[in-house]
């Protein structure tokens, strides 16, 4: 028997998705002060059994005035690597002493200028640096599915908060798929733009690779079109085609790649590579053309992208050093963040050239779509793994073996700059959702949309509320 924790009941929320929820809203069906009050509710419901929740700020929530945009009065959360005027950043490391920010930064002002209402801050792991969102020193998030396994990584606990109810929608970002492993292992829709879509973090376009791209975790398809098309008109990038508000299939065919190998030419698990082949039944069902191909990528990527992902805890750590002074404790770093810092640090030399061979990624990444408009890949090698094997405690080595094994599609479409999305399939054993990943050329994201549309219609999403032995 698994242990399923949601908040779905007969409330103001109901079972509304963020656009249904706002149209309700407008329409003056729902009361906006109703609504905030039923998703705190929630929120208090489920969070001390999935520890979702960073900081909180309900008592602001509840007194805001009616804000306007497509999706004024619907409740949201702000993942913790991002300032929220007057809540701390933390950026899920116990190595902060909490002071509030003096402001908004540009990705919560763009999420928060669609109307959105805070009702707090999100948990991840220590700098998003993980893929499950764990620690060393407190109670790990867990999965709403089944508590007993990881709830991803490493916007994990808006992906809690959104899959159990709690809020329809929720602010995520993607460094090497931290919005695409949460949304897999919660049954959600997680889509990573393409590169400079969206307004960054401050600094991220001045890193050597860019690879971060911000974006939300919602429930249904619709939910991150709307949004997607929201945020685009907040501050468009006049260098990409855009995407605007695609509200449906459009029944275009399209040439779809389906790869069942990572990175390192390795299988998968054969729950992830049977629904991988459920999905490619629809696609061709829906008159597409599905073809079996592989990844065309040097083993040498995988090296160089843990460098670089090393770096960034170097990187990060001095960052706070000298724009934290006296409340940035470096020696409270959670273990695997040490051990990240220290492979760079024992091998510098190793960076330049990893660096360089990124760079060169987005090119490698624009061949795999010369004869395909999108690839059709697993999300992740196996499904959720239990809470603890992905433990930041752990000997350094071992778990970044672990990790390595685990992410072996994602992080190409970071360094490759290509949009993404997880989507929903099935489910696998242990109560576990199972999803697909679909990549296509940068600005493309329209195709992305126009799939996931096809498959949620043909197979809708599974429902945490089926079956489930215990509510919160």
């Amino acid at each position: 028997m698994t242990d399923t924790v949601h908040a779905f009941t007969d409330d103001a929320l109901g079972d509304h998705d963020a656009v249904s929820l706002a149209a309700e809203l407008r329409a003056g069906r729902l009361d906006r002060r109703e609504v905030i009050a039923a998703a705190i509710d929630r929120v208090n419901r489920v969070n001390p059994r999935l520890n979702a929740v960073q900081a909180e700020c309900f008592d602001r929530a509840r007194a805001a005035a009616p804000g306007d945009g497509p999706f004024a009065g619907v409740p949201a959360f702000v993942k913790d690597n991002t300032d929220v005027a007057g809540l701390p950043t933390c950026h899920g490391s116990a190595a902060f002493v909490p002071r509030p920010a003096r402001r908004d930064g540009d990705p919560a002002a763009q999420f928060l200028s669609a109307g959105f209402v805070a009702l707090g801050k999100s948990t991840l792991p220590e700098f998003g640096l993980t893929a499950s969102t764990e620690y060393a020193d407190r109670p790990p998030t867990r999965n709403p599915w089944n508590t007993g396994h990881s709830a991803g990584a490493s916007s994990g606990g808006s992906a809690v908060l959104v899959a159990s109810g709690a809020v329809p929608i929720a602010h995520a970002n993607d460094g090497g798929g931290s919005i695409r492993i949460p949304a897999a292992v919660n049954g959600l829709v997680g889509l990573k733009p393409t590169r400079c879509r969206l307004l960054d973090q401050p600094g991220v376009r001045a890193l050597p690779v860019h690879l971060v791209a911000e974006g939300v975790l919602t429930r249904t398809v619709r939910d991150t079109a709307h949004y997607l098309a929201a945020a685009e008109r907040f501050r468009p990038n006049r260098d990409l085609p855009p995407v605007g508000l695609l509200e449906g299939p459009t029944g275009r065919p399209l040439r779809i790649g389906l790869i069942r190998h990572d990175i390192l030419g390795r299988g998968v698990h054969p729950e992830t590579d049977a629904v991988l082949d459920s999905a490619a039944r629809v696609f061709a069902a829906a008159g597409h053309e599905v073809t079996e191909t592989r990844l065309r990528v040097d083993p040498g990527f995988v090296e160089d992208f843990k460098t670089y992902w090393a770096l960034f805890a170097v990187v990060m750590s001095a960052a706070f050093t000298a724009t934290h002074p006296g409340s940035f404790r470096p020696w409270k770093l959670d273990p695997f963040t040490k051990g990240l810092a220290g492979k760079v640090l024992r091998g510098p030399r190793a960076v330049a050239p990893a660096v360089r061979r990124l760079r060169a990624g987005t090119a490698l990444y624009d061949e795999h779509f010369a004869e395909l408009d999108v690839m059709l890949t697993p999300v992740l090698s196996h499904p959720a793994p239990r809470i603890g094997e992905h433990a930041p405690g752990q000997p350094f080595p071992e778990l970044f073996g672990k990790l390595i094994d685990y992410v072996g599609f994602t992080p190409f479409n970071n360094v490759g700059g290509g949009p993404a999305i997880s989507v929903p399939h099935g489910l696998t054993s242990g109560n576990l959702p199972g999803s697909v990943h679909l990549s296509a050329p940068r600005g493309r994201e329209r195709d992305l949309l126009d799939l996931a549309y096809q498959l949620e219609a043909a197979d809708p999403f599974p429902k945490i509320t089926a079956g489930a032995e215990t509510v919160a």
